[in-house]
């Protein structure tokens, strides 16, 4: 393995929803060991990344890798070797609700190997101890506030050793309490463990803290890439209206649509 190479790699990736293109010759790599933030409008791709990466869905041109290899290449089995390799934390945790916090975490343990449970029970405690819950170990989801329940999702998503964990908005719905605590978790684990990270978010303050690097979508492409610094920095119209949450610019309040005028047949401010 090259430990200088990217883990993920997008060559000029096309993709989109019917007659809509969502990503356009998007290029971008995810540099091993790092913290990857990818940014973006609501509508932007990032979702799609995540899916295009997992193989959920297939890229029109370009090619996927993951750790060298074409994703869209694979086979059945080359595909369930790959994702063995990856953890998922989704929005909100997406916790199984039957179960309780010690078995979500045992259950890709119990899934896809044949550990003996002595040892599972051992990886699963320490797994939690990792995000501070090992003594939450027998309560179920409906018991365990939104912030824990995330913290249980990230110890479900490290629990096979993944070399590389995705972050669908982790820090959505969080008070700031439970925010600070798992963007810290999220740091601290990637460096412990020697992950790589990708964080999908729209907390622009909390992610640029944690992140390595940034990558900004938008209009089918990537708008500015760099550090957390340099894409602050950035000239590009897009990249300050959205890093800088400002109401007027590329991006409009208004969906396009006929004027004031033509619906109202007045004259007045606004429309598209």
């Amino acid at each position: 393995m090259d430990t200088h190479s990217p883990l993920v790699e997008f060559r000029n990736v096309t993709f989109g929803y019917g007659a809509r293109a969502i990503l356009d010759g998007v290029t971008f790599s995810v540099p091993r060991g790092k913290v990857t933030a990818l940014m973006g409008a609501s509508g932007g791709g990032k979702t799609t990344v995540l899916r295009l990466l997992g193989a959920q869905v297939r890229a029109q041109s370009g090619a996927v890798l993951f750790d060298g290899q074409d994703v869209g290449a694979l086979d059945a089995a080359g595909l369930h070797r790959m994702r063995r390799r990856m953890g998922m934390l989704f929005q909100f945790g997406a916790l199984f609700t039957d179960m309780s916090v010690f078995d979500n975490v045992a259950f890709p343990l119990r899934e896809h190997t044949r550990l003996p449970e002595a040892l599972v029970r051992d990886i699963v405690l320490m797994k939690l101890d990792a995000v501070g819950l090992r003594g939450a170990r027998e309560l179920m989801p409906a018991e365990i506030s939104g912030g824990m329940a995330r913290r249980v999702a990230l110890a479900r998503a490290i629990a096979l050793d993944p070399d590389l964990v995705m972050y669908d908005e982790p820090f959505a719905g969080l008070d700031p309490i439970s925010l600070g605590t798992a963007a810290r978790l999220i740091r601290r684990l990637n460096d412990a463990l020697g992950l790589t990270s990708i964080v999908v978010s729209h907390d622009l303050d909390e992610t640029f803290r944690i992140a390595d690097h940034v990558i900004v979508l938008a209009n089918g492409g990537v708008a500015a890439q760099g550090t957390p610094d340099a894409v602050r920095q950035s000239a590009d119209p897009l990249v300050h209206q959205f890093v800088n949450a400002l109401p007027d610019g590329p991006v409009h309040f208004h969906y396009p649509g006929p004027g004031v005028e033509a619906d109202f047949g007045v004259a007045g401010e606004g429309g598209a």
